[in-house]
């Protein structure tokens, strides 16, 4: 099948305008166009995953973290990002990255670490913004429900489990036409009258363009009048970490030993353990430190997360017991979440899961 259906698919489950101002998802390497045969999944992308792309005949690589996440300006081969997409090129493989959007859906990456550890009734820790924003237009009494038709078939008009909203206001507009105009209504050089209405409709903003375009074709008005406005509202469903509750209260060291093996590790950083008890769990695969405070908001029995820092541990302040279990660690079923996306929808294209441990860190 062609890359794009591919693509399309995963940013349909996680929109790339989910992901934070600093990432990089999305096609990184690649013609869009092109038909792929087989697909291999990883956490990372790098030199031997290439390698056993090659192998196995895959010709598109989908990684979590981007290959090329900052500014390249050279394509020397003088480090592994270069290297790796010098010899992916050479190769024809395509490399696709599905980060912080995978990452900002409520059944993304933290999702999977409740699903593995059992921690059930998740919602998001804490909420992205900047996602809505909303339409005013103004247009003749007798074509409102077709320009409403319109613009909802565009997209717009979703608030959570409902569609097809709006608002409504009638009144009336003026406008003269001048020389050179084609007005639908009224006569050139002279101040027309209209009873009209203000329809307000709510859109991602990712479909602006698609939702205009619709607006303009259905539209009477040869110059149509409308406003669009950023809201700080925001989707219950997409933001960063969740929190949820485990079936029953666990002793705390207990629930460490179970974390240990559940996730594989054999080394949890953590603060004092000032619950005896675990019940509600803050989660976020990654580098979740800026979730700290959320999490204890929440009221959260501990967090589990990477990449804390020294004096970050500090910040939990007894409150909450802090659980970093590596950046690898919490992100490494990242594979399956994809593999498992792809497979239910594309049920006889190949999809391979990566054997290379990519994990840059190791233990002694």
């Amino acid at each position: 099948m062609k890359l794009t259906e591919i693509t399309n698919y995963l940013e349909s489950v996680a929109p790339l305008h989910y992901q934070e101002s600093y990432d990089n998802a999305g096609l990184l390497v690649g013609d869009a166009n092109r038909e792929i045969d087989a697909a291999l999944i990883t956490l990372d992308c790098t030199e031997e995953v290439v390698e056993e792309a090659i192998e196995n005949n895959c010709n598109l690589i989908i990684a979590h973290h981007p290959i090329i996440f900052s500014g390249l300006k050279k394509i020397t081969g003088q480090n592994y990002v270069e290297r790796t997409i010098i010899k992916a090129i050479k190769n024809d493989i395509a490399i696709y990255a599905i980060h912080t959007n995978l990452d900002n859906i409520k059944t993304g990456v933290s999702a999977k670490i409740a699903e593995i550890l059992g921690v059930e009734d998740c919602r998001i820790l804490s909420l992205k913004k900047d996602l809505l924003k909303q339409l005013a237009v103004y247009c003749p009494v007798s074509d409102t429900e077709k320009v409403k038709e319109a613009l909802f078939q565009a997209g717009a008009g979703d608030i959570g489990n409902y569609d097809e909203c709006s608002f409504s206001a009638k009144g009336e507009g003026t406008f003269r036409a001048n020389e050179g105009s084609d007005p639908h209504i009224g006569n050139i050089g002279e101040r027309h009258t209209e009873k009209e209405e203000k329809i307000e409709v709510i859109f991602p903003r990712d479909k602006e363009n698609t939702i205009i375009s619709a607006l303009k074709q259905a539209h009477p008005y040869e110059q149509v009048a409308y406003q669009i406005y950023t809201l700080d509202n925001i989707y219950e469903n997409v933001g960063a970490g969740i929190v949820g509750e485990l079936a029953q209260k666990m002793d705390t060291n207990r629930f460490l030993e179970m974390l240990k093996t559940k996730m594989q590790t054999d080394c949890i950083r953590h603060t004092k353990l000032v619950n005896n008890q675990v019940k509600r769990v803050a989660i976020c695969g990654g580098s979740g430190s800026f979730l700290l405070s959320n999490a204890i908001c929440e009221k959260a029995d501990i967090l589990i997360t990477a990449d804390f820092k020294y004096h970050e541990f500090f910040d939990g302040e007894n409150d909450i017991i802090i659980a970093d279990i590596g950046h690898f660690e919490s992100e490494q079923f990242t594979k399956d979440l994809i593999y498992d996306l792809l497979s239910k929808k594309f049920s006889k294209f190949a999809v391979r899961l990566s054997k290379v441990n990519t994990n840059p860190i190791n233990y002694f």
